[in-house]
């Protein structure tokens, strides 16, 4: 079983696919957008870096609305999984992430293709269960345990805040305590 400890140094996040048009069918959708936006706050009061991206965006749409000024430019793609695009190969290296945490739609296809490449490449990848899903339960389920089967660790989105912070005393604490009572 793979077990990671995140830090904000060399950590990035990446939220993936969370358009209006996906979400439609996808289970808990408003949890997955609310979880996922929690995850980016934090990122962006801690200073972790953010990849945002979206899939088809001509034919799909850009960004749910919800998430958008977390997302300000995010990669568009083709492919199924992040890796597979070019640029956010090349974002992911001028980042020097050398872990990625996972938010965003669906979990067995781009969330988990995306995971499984990043963990063939030699990265530490974890996956928020709360801030992902698919279009069935069963899906998700299914998506989450193979991707902890191939090593990569779920962890509960308000769990990588906190363990980005390591203690109380982080000059940002108070900001994201309001954000999680904001979510409860």
């Amino acid at each position: 079983m793979s077990s990671i400890s995140l830090s904000t140094d060399g950590c990035a996040v990446v939220a993936i696919d969370l358009q209006p048009s996906f979400l439609k069918g996808i289970e808990e959708a408003g949890r997955v957008v609310r979880r996922s936006r929690f995850v980016l706050q934090a990122a962006t009061l801690l200073g972790v870096p953010i990849i945002g991206t979206v899939q088809n965006v001509e034919r799909m749409g850009p960004t749910d609305p919800l998430v958008t000024d977390l997302l300000p430019n995010p990669i568009a793609k083709m492919s199924f999984s992040c890796w597979g695009a070019a640029k956010f190969r090349e974002e992911a290296a001028s980042i020097g992430a050398r872990q990625f945490v996972l938010v965003g739609i669906e979990t067995h296809i781009c969330v988990g293709l995306t995971a499984m490449d990043l963990l063939r490449e030699g990265y530490e990848v974890a996956v928020c269960p709360d801030a992902v899903s698919a279009g069935s339960i069963d899906r998700h389920k299914l998506g989450m345990e193979r991707l902890r089967d191939a090593g990569a660790v779920p962890i509960h989105s308000e769990t990588v805040a906190y363990e980005w912070m390591k203690s109380a005393e982080h000059t940002a604490f108070r900001d994201v305590l309001k954000a999680v009572k904001e979510l409860r």
